[in-house]
C-alpha cells in the first residue's frame, strides 16, 4: 500500500520518512508542484550544478529567440 500523509488545518503535509530516504530528500529542499488533473506532481527544484549538460546533444539550428514572437 502507498504512504498517506493528511493535510493539517495550516495547509501542510508531512512527507513519510520512508517516502523521503527512497528519494534522498532532505530537510530545507525546495519543491516544486505541479497540477495533474485532479492530483498534483511534486518534483525537487534541481540545484544549478544539477542542471549541467542537460540540454547536451540539442538542436542549435531552428533556434527561436524573442525576435521571432512578435
Amino acid at each position: 500500500m502507498a504512504a498517506t500523509a493528511t493535510l493539517s488545518r495550516k495547509y501542510q503535509i508531512s512527507i513519510p520518512k520512508s517516502l523521503c530516504e527512497e528519494q534522498h530528500w532532505e530537510a530545507g529542499q525546495e519543491f516544486v508542484f505541479i497540477p495533474k488533473g485532479k492530483g498534483v506532481l511534486v518534483m525537487p527544484v534541481p540545484e544549478l550544478d544539477q542542471l549541467a549538460g542537460i540540454a547536451k546533444g540539442a538542436r542549435t539550428d531552428d533556434y527561436r529567440d524573442r525576435k521571432d514572437r512578435y
